[in-house]
């Protein structure tokens, strides 16, 4: 080899250093040390490493270095001032920094240049071929190879290293001998075009640049991968990170490694092995059954069993878990595993093995393997003489000459003699100890270990032998079935198994809700799926973790291809042949998609459609339901769907999406008015913004009827998405106002009123209203706005979005929003104490209520305004002293609801009735309603009412005696509550749970919360709730430890003139009752009566309540002598 740098030549082969032409006088060593750094110019030298490479055998001081090295500069011509050529790099080393050009040409005649060149070419076509590369270019003096393409394997990783590693060697031997070669290896997805020249395809993407930058900067006779290949191989290589000077990667490409040889791990198993396997999940009934055949094999009857299922499901795990179960009972276990790229090396899997247990027992010389070959020979077999030879040469163990006779047999007959002795060797072994003999992968095994396991299925049945076969589904067995052999079909995990297994590859750390959905979705219970895409969102940081269980850190994005899966999928892909593109469309159409219409937006004539689909079924990747050509099909694996639909360009995928659009819209007529989602995602894929959004405002008003209100939101989002990339226009300001004002009631219903994203839709519809000059919109809007405040408790807000609705609706004379605005005007003035005029509102309201409407009228406005009418007017009339009237408008709300079938009035109607049962002190009823509530909201997905109904079941558990699983769930449901804005309420919850602490003889957390709910009164002015908050204060100063008596009758004197104030009857007669048990208590017994009875004289209804009950019995107790 010849290095040209600057002036100068080094030619490797005669030892020589020209510069100018001219023979440079140099020292052996000296040109050593020139040689070492020019080889190694990629990074620093150390002086250690110097002397340690250059005078392996001497000792050399430092000063002897520094003089060399001196030499060699001076020989090089670098001189002061000038361009270094070798850099001295301060207290690490030294580092060759000319640029080099390397040239063989010019020391070979240029014919044995050519023959050596092909011999070289020769040889990496051979490697190429064996590891199922492709050689896409051949340099003058290089090669670059692809693996992946046009064919994916499952380990084409691997398989680059290894052809790279066996490229090295062969360097070393015969006719290449005085060739060195490089090899950089990179991982990346890539561009490839088969145009152009034949069999030099172009290719685009940063993997190919950095395997030949790679290649050109590492040192001779050396394998170096990047970091991205690393991560796919390391365990299966010795891998060492080369040293930051000499690291060619950059912080996008991370670092590279040098590839020392194969480590002692082979399968993904051993590897798993290595670093502690995820415990076994599911697969208890064919563990036992595995089991079970082991029991007869124990009893001299042999069995086969074959394993068979798809890539990734298990197969090599449940093999394991039998030997864990049986390890005790098992002297021998023997293993072979086959290997795609040696389908063709005779008996390969008894090769490997002969192998691997040489590199186990350290004997690496010939003539040690052979020693221990006789060895092992000799405990079965006295004929040392013929199988020696036989298994030497499986083996390719040289015999020394004259000790063995030399193999005359013909290769047929010698072929046959080992399958003879490896099935000697078993079925000896057998007979004296039950043995359990696995081969892994025999869908990858050679014809000879074929016949070789059909001979041994056949004897199995009287030798104490479990033979295990694993394969996949795509496998025929060369042998027939027998009595001795059973089939185990592993199949995908249950959808329980598979959160079982997420939660212990999260090491039992508990994953949130949306993480867990879909990953369960994403894997389809394959095992290796689980425990990759698991890992990789546990290293994506897009979780962080907090008290023993995970937290998003953000919005959860879409879960991709982990690399360590992408090979194997598009392997699946490739072995499709011509159905691979029938695959794609079908990827691009969808996880689900039918005959028909692949039929119509494809090409394809009804053979090749049904060869093609056929296909697809018989490789496993593919469910078929109905016959055709009504048949519809399902993608087997999520996974392979997105392995599809990425291994197209982007702009074939548009172009198919758009396709597909269209001919949906064209002759699909009925999927398009059922499913606009479906037309809106292809227009929105294939770029065609314009297109796609009335699509995704369809799809969001049918989902939003249904009711399915979190879909409706994800479609009506995704429009909104589109519109926001769109110019400004009066089009699409009215756009967006359709998509805002359809949005707001389905977030109210599945975030709260009171969300943020509720008060910024209909704040940014009111917006667009002004812009548009929209009026007929500016009702809903403002509802929307005023449901929103007066939840949020922010009321003077809301009255002021009340009269502007009222004034609207008597502009328009418009029955149904004079009932609307009515409606909210009364509820408002019920927050806020006002309970006569709430009353008069609320009643005025329900003259209109007989006005005719659609259904569309509640999808829009979010509740009915008939039914917020009655249970708001039930909750005033029992404040004013009417329970019995209050108790019939409030089965008018429920009847209403039931009858109009719109679910979020009717759980509206649910908590009305239950709130109403609270007051009404009905324990039991207030339970059942509270539980009504809760399910239906969960079924409904209403997270305010399911708080809302929790914290009732919470309370309700306190007063029966549960007081610490009550508190609990008040607690938590409280938080619940102000997550979706919840306020105005806030106040009486906080005064509830202040009760049940005083009920749990906890007084003093009782009288904080009053405190905080008197604040939030005082702030906001929710004085509905004013008389009850003193109540519950002089209860609990009652409940102190020492009680207070005194600031007791003050809270009740105080309620009691607060509820006369707002003419809230109820409330002053349970202030008066708690004012005078504490008169009778200290024998003020007139006083007390003088305050009840004219209370008592106010009501002409609801005599058999708990409230007017105790009230009568006092009065009674106090005229008795």
């Amino acid at each position: 080899m010849i290095y040209q740098f600057g002036d100068c030549a080094l030619d490797t082969a005669r030892e020589t250093l020209r510069r100018t032409g001219e023979v440079i006088n140099m020292a052996p060593q000296a040109l050593k040390v020139l040689r070492y750094l020019i080889d190694h110019r990629a990074r620093v030298a150390s002086r250690d490493e110097l002397l340690e490479q250059c005078w392996p055998e001497s000792y050399v001081s430092d000063a002897s270095l520094t003089s060399y090295l001196r030499r060699v500069r001076q020989a090089i011509g670098q001189q002061r001032p000038g361009p270094a050529l070798i850099e001295t790099v301060h207290r690490r080393g030294y580092r060759f920094v000319a640029e080099v050009t390397e040239s063989l040409a010019q020391q070979l005649d240029p014919e044995d240049h050519y023959d050596l060149l092909q011999t070289f070419s020769s040889t990496c076509l051979d490697l190429v071929a064996l590891y199922e590369g492709y050689l896409a270019q051949q340099l003058n003096d290089g090669v670059v190879v692809y693996f992946g393409y046009p064919q994916a394997h499952e380990d084409d990783a691997q398989r680059a290293v290894r052809s790279g590693l066996a490229l090295v060697e062969a360097m070393r031997h015969g006719a290449l001998g005085a060739l060195s070669v490089r090899v950089g290896i990179a991982t990346g997805m890539m561009i490839v075009s088969s145009g152009g020249v034949p069999d030099t395809p172009p290719s685009l993407g940063t993997a190919s640049g950095l395997a030949a930058r790679l290649g050109a900067l590492t040192p001779p006779a050396t394998v170096v991968i990047s970091e991205a290949t690393a991560r796919l191989v390391a365990d299966y290589f010795v891998c060492k990170v080369l040293n930051e000077a000499a690291n060619v990667g950059t912080p996008e490409l991370g670092l590279a490694y040098e590839v020392r040889g194969e480590s002692a791990l082979q399968t993904r198993l051993e590897v798993e092995s290595a670093y502690g396997l995820t415990p076994f999940v599911g697969r208890e009934a064919e563990i036992a059954l595995l089991r079970e055949r082991w029991t007869y094999v124990q009893e001299g009857l042999g069995q086969v069993v074959v394993v068979q299922g798809e890539a990734g499901v298990g197969k090599s795990r449940l093999v394991q878990a039998l030997k864990e179960q049986v390890v005790g009972e098992l002297p021998l276990a023997i293993e072979c595993r086959c290997l795609p790229y040696h389908q063709h090396t005779a008996l390969y899997p008894f090769i490997d093995l002969g192998q691997r247990w040489f590199q186990g027992q350290s004997l690496m010389s010939s003539a040690m393997q052979l020693e221990s070959l006789e060895a092992l020979l000799a405990q079965y077999d006295g004929a040392l003489e013929e199988t020696v030879p036989l298994l030497a040469s499986l083996l390719s163990i040289p015999l020394p000459e004259g000790r063995y006779a030399p193999l005359t047999l013909s290769v047929q007959r010698q072929r046959e003699r080992t399958l003879e002795t490896l099935l000697s060797l078993l079925l000896v072994q057998a007979s004296k100890s039950p043995l359990l003999f696995v081969v892994e992968d025999v869908h990858w095994a050679d014809p000879s270990t074929l016949e070789c396991l059909r001979f041994l299925t056949d004897q199995v049945a009287t030798a104490s032998m479990l033979v295990v076969l694993t394969c996949r589904p795509e496998f025929e067995a060369p042998w027939s079935q027998c009595t001795e052999m059973t089939p185990v079909v592993l199949n995908r995990l249950t959808r329980t198994q598979t959160e079982r297994m997420i939660t212990q590859v999260a090491a039992v750390k508990h994953l949130p809700k949306e993480v867990l959905t879909q990953l369960v979705e994403k894997t389809d219970g394959v095992p290796l799926f689980v425990e990759e895409l698991t890992r990789m969102v546990l290293e994506s940081g897009q979780l962080v973790e907090r008290n023993g269980q995970y937290e998003l850190r953000g919005e959860l994005s879409q879960l991709t291809i982990p690399a360590t899966l992408h090979d194997s999928l598009m392997a699946r892909l490739d072995r499709l042949g011509k159905a691979k593109e029938l695959a794609q469309w079908a990827a691009v159409l969808g996880r689900e998609f039918s005959y028909e219409v692949l039929g119509a937006v494809t090409s394809y004539d009804g053979v090749l459609l049904r060869e093609g689909l056929a296909r697809l079924v018989e490789a496993g990747l593919v469910f078929q339901r109905g016959l055709l050509p009504r048949a519809h099909y399902r993608f087997k694996h999520a996974l392979i769907q997105d392995s599809a639909y990425g291994s197209l360009l982007k702009r074939h995928r548009q172009a198919m999406h758009q396709q597909i659009a269209t001919v949906l819209g064209s002759h699909f007529p009925q999927t398009v008015e059922t499913q606009p989602e479906l037309v809106a995602q292809h227009y929105t894929a294939a770029d065609n913004h314009e297109q796609a959004i009335p699509y995704w405002y369809r799809a969001g008003q049918i989902a939003l009827q249904a009711p399915a209100n979190q879909e409706a939101i994800e479609h009506l989002k995704k429009g909104l998405e589109l519109l926001a990339r769109c110019p400004e226009a009066p089009e699409r300001a009215r756009q967006e106002l359709d998509f805002q004002t359809t949005i707001g009631p389905a977030l109210m219903v599945t975030q709260g009123f009171g969300h943020p994203e509720v008060e910024h839709a209909y704040t940014r519809a009111r917006e667009l209203c002004e812009q548009v000059g929209q009026t007929s919109e500016l009702f809903p809007v403002l509802w929307g706005l005023l449901r929103c405040y007066r939840v949020r408790g922010e009321l003077h807000s809301a009255r002021q979005l009340g009269d502007d609705l009222l004034r609207l609706a008597q502009s328009d004379n418009n029955a149904i929003l004079l009932l609307a605005s009515h409606a909210a005007l009364g509820s408002i003035l019920y927050f806020l104490g006002e309970f006569a005029a709430a009353r008069t509102y609320l009643e005025q309201g329900l003259t209109h209520q007989d006005a005719q409407r659609d259904r569309s009228y509640n999808v829009l406005h979010g509740e009915d305004p008939g039914v917020q009418c009655l249970h708001f007017l039930s909750w005033t009339l029992w404040y004013l002293g009417y329970p019995d009237q209050a108790l019939q408008r409030n089965h008018e709300a429920l009847t209403l609801a039931q009858t109009l079938a719109h679910p979020a009035s009717q759980v509206a109607t649910l908590y009305g009735a239950d709130r109403l049962r609270r007051l009404r002190r009905e324990l039991r009823e207030t339970y059942k309603l509270a539980e009504a509530t809760i399910a239906f909201s969960t079924e409904q997905g209403i997270a305010y009412q399911l708080a809302l109904g929790t914290f009732m079941r919470g309370w309700v558990l306190v007063h029966q005696g549960q007081k610490e699983e009550g508190l609990a769930q008040m607690s938590e449901s409280l938080a619940a509550i102000r997550q979706t804005g919840g306020e105005v309420s806030r106040p009486s919850h906080l005064a509830l749970l202040a009760q049940a602490y005083g009920k749990a003889e906890q007084a003093e957390k009782g009288l904080a919360l009053i405190t905080e709910a008197q604040a939030l009164m005082d702030k906001n002015g929710q004085r509905f709730y004013d008389a009850e908050v003193y109540v519950l204060w002089g209860d609990l100063l009652l409940h102190q430890a020492v009680p207070d008596v005194s600031g007791a009758e003050t809270c009740f004197k105080q309620a009691l003139a607060v509820a006369c104030q707002q003419q809230a009857k109820s409330w002053a007669l349970r202030a008066a009752m708690r004012l005078a048990r504490l008169w009778q208590q200290r024998d003020k017994c007139q006083e007390a009566r003088d305050l009840l009875a004219p209370i008592y004289g106010w009501f002409t209804e609801g005599f058999e309540t708990a409230d007017l009950q105790d009230i009568k019995t006092l009065l009674d107790e106090l005229v008795s002598p």
